[in-house]
């Protein structure tokens, strides 16, 4: 079995008499996009600081390649990059001149290196001028590039797309789907755009009041509703919103000439059969499965995510 990249073990955290972070325990393998979710205050920016060292945990301890962070830190943290909240950069230098002035810290960064990682975030036509000059969203881009610079084997993102126009966010997710997949790189994204995290993670680690509500596969947790919403495209409507009230004795949603009915997944084909005999003219049914977003909410009690 493949050894997992990140091993949180019963970790703890307590402020005070204040217990922030309770008995968190969870691994995250190479090659995956795992999505660190939690409404305002749930600990998932604590827990981040912790896997990378900047926090002491109280209980507990976190394993990086098997090598404990509390015991031999220097050595677990050497194949992690990362961005916790926003990138530091040095705004009167360029942004190359900000990556030579990184690749100073790490052995072994080579310049055709520096240039590989220019070309993967897209900033090789501006990464000559000053990073005042830069939007927020090329900022994030260079901070991304500081985090690969030395090829890290962990990649530990929080907000990586905080500030950036539709087609950045694109592009930020299709690198980090890239590096997962073509690197092996296990990658760790906060962020509160869930529909980005659906599309951009495999699996999702769900945090509140400091406690893990669950991990799933991105497919197990929005699909795995045993009943779905669907929409029927019908016509005359009246006399099909009549045989659905008495099919299930609920009325369904009216919206156009279209009829919505939360039901089994399995009856779908029953419920079809029904209208056409009763000479119901269906042109289409469509099941919609819940979003991220909703289900997130519904296993939170309604929480935002921030």
């Amino acid at each position: 079995m493949t050894q997992p990249a990140i091993q949180l073990q019963h970790v703890k955290k307590k402020i005070g008499s204040k217990t922030i972070i309770k008995d968190l325990s969870f691994d995250i393998y190479p090659g995956e996009v795992f999505g660190f979710l939690g409404p305002n205050g749930a600990g998932k920016t604590t827990t981040i600081r912790m896997i990378v060292g900047l926090m002491k945990m109280s209980e507990g301890d976190i394993l990086i390649f098997g090598k404990s962070i509390k015991k031999h830190y220097k050595e677990a943290i050497k194949p992690v990059g990362a961005i916790v909240e926003n990138p530091e950069l040095y705004k009167h230098l360029s942004g190359y001149l900000n990556l030579i002035h990184y690749a100073r810290m790490v052995n072994g960064v080579t310049k055709k290196r520096i240039d590989e990682v220019v070309e993967l975030v897209g900033l090789k036509q501006r990464i000559h001028e000053k990073v005042k000059t830069y939007s927020l969203g090329m900022r994030q881009r260079l901070g991304l590039a500081q985090a690969l610079l030395h090829s890290p084997k962990i990649l530990i993102l929080d907000e990586p797309t905080n500030g950036l126009d539709p087609a950045g966010i694109r592009e930020i997710r299709q690198y980090i789907r890239r590096l997962a997949a073509e690197e092996g790189l296990a990658v760790i994204v906060s962020s509160h755009l869930l529909s980005e995290m659906e599309l951009m993670c495999d699996r999702l680690g769900i945090i509140q009041n400091g406690q893990l509500v669950g991990v799933h596969t991105v497919g197990e947790f929005v699909g795995n509703d045993h009943e779905v919403m669907v929409r029927f495209a019908v016509d005359p409507i009246d006399r099909a919103f009549a045989i659905l009230s008495e099919h299930y004795q609920a009325s369904p949603q009216k919206e156009g000439n279209q009829l919505l009915h939360p039901m089994n997944h399995e009856d779908i084909p029953e419920l079809i059969e029904t209208l056409v005999q009763n000479n119901i003219k269906i042109y289409g049914v469509h099941a919609e499965s819940k979003t991220l977003e909703e289900k997130f909410l519904e296993v939170t009690g309604g929480e935002k995510i921030v």
